[in-house]
């Protein structure tokens, strides 16, 4: 497992790198009020922050240089990355979300956000990294972030989601590592996922109700890690 979570980790340093660009911050960014809006509400649903991490997220600074914000180099006023990573945050995630419609990185892990993961998300085409692992988000699996063609990181692990694994997943084409460890999912791993053609890392391992055999399917892929542990598989139809 912890193998699993340095590559997670691994990939996550990476894409971030790739994408982020030092933000400078010129008049003609504050044109632009909706990503800064979008945070605004972000935070009011924000019930807890005890380590005080958005407490400058207001007009004394700039909103490309709060904490955990990104923007882009071309358009300095659009929010890229949002990366709270184990800020303690406590509540739940605004629908306002879908208004940062430039956001490549989203990274909510080892917080303690709850509630659904907001549908608005699906919006968001130019995602790229979903990371919400270690939080209580509940809920199916959100069949939205299907939409998000262009995602190549989505970690939802140790939450609270309930339900079948979406055989929609199987249409992120470019999916690399895909994290659905430590929910209560049920039934079977969909042989939808077999194409996923780069997929590198999977794992759903102690959802315990998974059952049925792991599909051959799965060979297609490019797995070099997979961990499917205390569950009910059976079969191990992929080799």
């Amino acid at each position: 497992m912890k193998a699993f979570l340095s590559s997670f980790l691994l990939y996550t340093i990476l894409l971030c790198i790739h994408l982020w660009r030092p933000t400078p911050v010129t008049a003609n960014s504050m044109q632009n009020e909706t990503d800064q809006l979008a945070l605004i509400a972000f935070k009011a649903g924000i019930t807890h922050d005890p380590l005080g991490m958005l407490s400058s997220w207001n007009d004394s600074l700039h909103f490309c240089r709060w904490p955990g914000v990104h923007c882009s180099r071309r358009h300095v006023h659009r929010v890229t990355i949002l990366d709270l990573f184990s800020y303690g945050l406590m509540g739940s995630v605004s629908p306002s979300i879908g208004n940062l419609t430039f956001l490549r990185t989203l990274v909510l892990q080892n917080n303690s956000f709850h509630g659904k993961v907001p549908s608005e998300i699906g919006g968001l085409f130019r995602l790229r990294v979903v990371d919400l692992s270690n939080n209580s988000f509940e809920g199916m699996v959100p069949t939205n972030l299907t939409y998000c063609s262009e995602i190549r990181i989505l970690n939802l692990m140790d939450n609270k989601l309930e339900g079948k694994i979406p055989e929609e997943l199987g249409s992120l084409s470019k999916l690399i590592g895909l994290g659905l460890s430590r929910n209560n999912l049920i039934g079977k791993i969909p042989a939808s996922l077999g194409n996923l053609s780069s997929l590198t890392t999977f794992s759903a391992a102690e959802s315990i109700n998974l059952e049925g055999s792991i599909p051959e399917e799965l060979g297609r892929t490019r797995i070099n890690f997979i961990n499917l542990s205390f569950n009910r598989l059976t079969d191990m139809g992929y080799h």
